[in-house]
């Protein structure tokens, strides 16, 4: 169903590293990101974690535990699917830094956030069939 997951967040100066990484570690335990410093635009430091999750039992503990959201959660992410996946099918997800280091999953919107981009196992690997695949999967769960 995932081939692979990879994952990027920035830390910003106001904001605490090891709190976020207690963020990520929640939606992707196994987790073990490369830190990377920038530097915005104001001269402020940025740390950026990123890496890759490829086995595939911990892409299927990662769907098992996007699945448990709540429906209403689920319902949206089906109505975005269109949205929120490229030609390739990949699936693009923020999830709200805030909620994930309170042990939370909230699918977000905004650009401070947990980003992951998710390569679907749909075969030919193209848009509408990640998206057919991944309406069926929520449609179980809706």
């Amino acid at each position: 169903m995932i081939h692979n997951i990879r994952y990027r967040v920035f830390v910003y100066a106001d904001e605490n590293e090891e709190e976020l990484l207690k963020g990520l570690k929640n939606l992707l335990p196994t987790a073990k990101p490369d830190r990377e410093l920038a530097e915005g635009i104001l001269e402020d430091d940025i740390v950026i974690l990123s890496g890759k999750i490829e086995r595939k039992k911990e892409t299927k503990d990662f769907l098992k535990n996007l699945l448990d959201m709540d429906k209403k959660s689920l319902c949206k992410l089906s109505d975005d699917l269109e949205r929120k996946i490229d030609k390739n099918g990949n699936l693009f997800l923020r999830f709200s830094k805030s909620s994930a280091c309170e042990e939370n999953w909230e699918i977000c919107d905004t650009g401070d956030s947990i980003h992951l981009k998710i390569k679907i196992a749909a075969y030919p690997a193209k848009k509408n069939v990640a998206i057919s695949l991944l309406n069926d999967i929520l449609d179980d769960y809706i």
